[in-house]
């Protein structure tokens, strides 16, 4: 009987290595390697998600506004501590990553941002994010894996780089917005789950038997066969190239000791490896802060701020500067009002941040005005999708409208 592609691969691998990528040894290289889009130095994109809302007002602050300090009155951030950023707004203090790559000219702060009738559910809201559709859409595939989708190169012309298409860093669930029709995303917690190891041998064994099935078979095999030999030696060349950059990689700064740096290290060695990986995803969770918002949120802005500063430094450095981006948003806001326990509640607007060599750097967009508000929540003026539609079409240099869902007007994130 002639086995197909996924059969095949189901039979070495297991069904879960296959079809749930969700960080085992992965084998599944021989089958995202395959659909991979490579092309020598294409730009990178780098999402980091701010999980659990981060509170926009209290990172990019409006520390002339009486207003946020009368609805803040433990929680307003004192304007002898601010980090100015002009004369009416400055960052959070714990936040002097973020200042510094404003300053040296590698931070767009895109304010006052989100979508119509927002929803203040994280699960929703966050869905939303990801897949540009409300509830009640059909919802199977992400802004990302349509973006994969759209790029993915044709069977014949496959290249033998063995890079995965897009790459989710993190013990957490895949995010929604990486889901794809047809290509496939490995979700690995380190560094040490992207290499193949002694599963190579697996590989290895199981093209023999193949090979040893085809000769059986006759010419029903050769197409299955050629695949299996391609993809393997594909999956083991980027093994091995991983491999080498783990033991070759020097970082240019001082990553800070904490999860979401070791994670964006870890990405800086992969592009410096030359893995020809267009997108990577990674997660900050801990913004949900309904009580004693203000040690946690500094904490979690701190860790944001400095491990953003040392993937963008170190980039530079090795010479990647200018080919990656990272954009970094939450799913929303929170309210201008503290609520009684000195924490915020869910809101709905809020900055989002993209850094690299090539941004537009600076403010873009007004601040939210405090005394027009909607339910108690800062209104955006800037749609999500505005921005999803400047990073695909300045960026990642695909038409946004099919990802999207409609005509944006792109946000102008890019220098020309």
């Amino acid at each position: 009987m002639a086995l197909s592609r996924r059969q095949f691969l189901k039979g070495v691998g297991g069904t879960s290595a296959v079809v749930s990528l969700s960080g085992g040894v992965p084998l599944f290289l021989a089958d995202v390697c395959a659909d991979s889009t490579r092309v020598g130095d294409e730009s990178v994109l780098v999402v980091i998600q701010l999980s659990g809302g981060n509170d926009g007002l209290n990172t990019v602050v409006p520390f002339r506004d009486e207003r946020y300090r009368a609805a803040r009155p433990t929680l307003a951030v004192a304007a002898a501590d601010v980090l100015m950023i002009d004369r009416d707004l400055g960052f959070h203090p714990a936040a002097r990553g973020l200042a510094d790559l404003l300053e040296g000219g590698r931070l767009a702060v895109v304010q006052a941002v989100g979508y119509p009738e927002p929803n203040r559910s994280h699960f929703e809201s966050m869905d939303i994010w990801h897949t540009c559709r409300r509830k009640g859409e059909a919802r199977s595939d992400g802004w990302l894996g349509r973006f994969l989708s759209a790029t993915r190169v044709a069977a014949s012309k496959r290249a033998s780089a063995g890079d995965v298409a897009a790459l989710h860093l993190g013990a957490e669930k895949q995010p929604l917005a990486l889901a794809s029709a047809d290509v496939a995303v490995p979700s690995v917690r380190s560094l040490d789950r992207f290499r193949l190891n002694s599963d190579a041998a697996l590989l290895r064994r199981a093209a023999g038997e193949l090979a040893e099935t085809s000769a059986a078979g006759g010419e029903s095999q050769n197409g299955l066969l050629d695949f299996v030999q391609a993809s393997t030696q594909s999956a083991l060349a980027a093994s091995q190239r991983v491999e080498a950059a783990g033991a070759l990689y020097r970082p240019a700064v001082s990553y800070p000791d904490s999860d979401l740096a070791q994670k964006l290290r870890t990405i800086a060695q992969l592009i410096d490896a030359g893995l020809q990986t267009r997108a990577y995803y990674v997660t900050l969770d801990g913004f949900d802060t309904h009580s004693q918002q203000a040690a946690a949120h500094s904490g979690l802005l701190r860790q944001f701020s400095e491990a953003l500063a040392a993937f963008v430094g170190d980039l530079d450095a090795h010479g990647h500067g200018d080919r990656v981006a990272t954009l970094a948003f939450s799913e929303f806001g929170r309210r201008l009002a503290e609520n009684a326990s000195e924490g915020t509640d869910h809101g709905a607007a809020a900055p989002l941040f993209v850094a690299g060599n090539r941004v537009r750097s600076g403010l873009i967009g007004e601040h939210p005005g405090l005394d027009d508000l909607l339910d108690g929540d800062v209104k955006f003026h800037t749609d999500f999708r505005q921005v999803y539609a400047g990073v695909l079409t300045d960026w990642l240099q695909v038409d946004s409208a099919a990802i999207v869902g409609a005509e944006y007007k792109p946000v102008a994130l890019f220098k020309s």
